[in-house]
């Protein structure tokens, strides 16, 4: 089976991706990656990158719950 990988981290709204960004530096200093803006990932493992985003998804569907 072929994979496209195209469409793959495409910003599907692209005035969204200066918010996600902030918020991605905001949970990353909440979880003790400082800089993460300017650390290079590669040497971070694949636990603290993850934590990172499971961590931006929970605080999002906390805002999301709190304006139900």
């Amino acid at each position: 089976m072929a994979s496209n990988k195209s469409g793959r981290n495409r910003t599907l709204v692209p005035e969204a991706k200066q918010g996600l960004s902030r918020l991605k530096t905001e949970v990353a200093s909440e979880i003790g990656l400082g800089d993460y803006e300017h650390v290079d990932k590669g040497n971070l493992s694949s636990r603290q990158n993850g934590s990172v985003g499971g961590f931006m998804v929970k605080h999002m569907i906390e805002d999301y719950e709190g304006k139900l």
